[in-house]
């Protein structure tokens, strides 16, 4: 069930992928496969998720984004990149 969004391909809705363009590490599809919506999220190359301290200042720093669910780029950063 793979889903063809600008150009690119990914496995599903609501599966991250990397992130090939841009200067974001990762991206998802959200939404109904009839009109998906691309979130781009995370920094390339940006050393992430290296100690508690980091995993604890990024929460609580991007907590009221984390908040609003699955369309917000923090939301999945929070669950891909910073998860503990």
């Amino acid at each position: 069930m793979t889903i063809q969004h600008a150009g690119e391909t990914f496995q599903g809705l609501r599966i991250p992928k990397s992130s090939p363009k841009g200067n974001k590490s990762h991206a998802v599809l959200i939404g109904s496969r009839d009109k998906p919506k691309l979130i781009r999220f995370g920094e390339k190359g940006a050393k992430t998720n290296q100690s508690a301290k980091q995993r604890k200042a990024f929460k609580d720093r991007h907590r009221r984004n984390i908040a609003k669910g699955e369309t917000s780029a923090a939301y999945w950063a929070n669950k891909v990149k910073w998860k503990a």
